[in-house]
């Protein structure tokens, strides 16, 4: 079957997707996008989290299929510019100079929710950050430079 999506603000058609296909392995493997991670595949862990019309889903748990028509942004759509030429969005930058990227097999799902988070509510308390990143795990950073990247972004956008 033929897939035709827009990702990351590309109109693409993705052919050969099988029904049982999902989201995830669609971007991954089909198209190239390794930014969201394959780790639980049952949506417990957060780490393949994109936008799908604009809110953030687990495309472990959406059917490729269920894209058609759809936009998709993936933590590699988060940057802006041009190919080669892209700057960081803000929440990418902050996870970075906060040190809240350890292994990285978190990281995309925690950005595109913090990204999501900083959209709604501009400046969150700990306790509105910590809940909005409660369906992301992580194993190695005890949360607390991902806090201090989440803060840190806020901060930033507020003075933007």
């Amino acid at each position: 079957m033929r897939v035709n999506v827009t990702v990351n603000g590309s109109a693409e058609a993705v052919d050969d997707v099988w029904e049982g296909e999902s989201l995830l392995f669609m971007l991954r493997e089909r198209m190239g996008l390794p930014g969201s991670k394959n780790a639980c595949e049952q949506g417990e862990c957060g780490s393949c989290t994109v936008y799908l019309d604009g809110v953030p889903v687990c495309a472990c748990l959406v059917a490729a299929g269920q894209a058609q028509g759809r936009e998709v942004v993936t933590v590699e759509g988060l940057a802006e510019g041009s190919p080669g030429d892209e700057r960081l969005d803000p929440v990418q930058e902050a996870f970075v100079e906060a040190g809240a990227v350890q292994c990285g097999f978190c990281t995309p799902g925690l950005i595109v929710q913090s990204h999501d988070l900083l959209a709604r509510n501009p400046a969150p308390t700990d306790a509105e950050i910590r809940e909005a990143l409660a369906g992301n795990l992580c194993r190695c950073t005890g949360y607390e430079k991902i806090l201090d990247a989440v803060r840190l972004a806020a901060r930033r956008k507020a003075t933007a």
